[in-house]
């Protein structure tokens, strides 16, 4: 959704393909390894985070459609307040999952 493409092809080679492993993962039905439900968005919202060269990467997915899977973020993580996601990233990708909603009803809809 939005510009996850464009920001994950923005990440070094090795976590895009952690991540693309994490994604295919899930289309599958699996749950990755490095993922964790982030519950605050709702159920079915994953984040994969990978560590890579002293930094943090995360990857921000939804599976609570039938039969799609929706990728809402790619970043390098910044805040130096621990674990915790910004808040204009959590607002970026509540609206992308808002996006995601409605793709998803009309995908239907056909």
């Amino acid at each position: 959704m939005g510009a996850s493409l464009k920001e994950l092809k923005r990440l070094p080679a090795e976590v895009q393909r952690t991540l693309g492993r994490g994604l295919l993962d899930a289309q599958f039905g699996g749950t990755p390894l490095n993922a964790k439900p982030m519950k605050h968005l709702g159920s079915g919202v994953f984040e994969i985070v990978e560590d890579f060269d002293t930094d943090t990467y995360r990857g921000v997915y939804a599976v609570r459609f039938e039969g799609a899977i929706y990728v809402l973020h790619a970043f390098k993580k910044k805040s130096t307040r621990g674990a915790e996601t910004p808040r204009h990233t959590i607002e970026l990708i509540e609206q992308r999952l808002k996006e995601a909603e409605r793709h998803y009803r009309q995908w239907k809809g056909r």
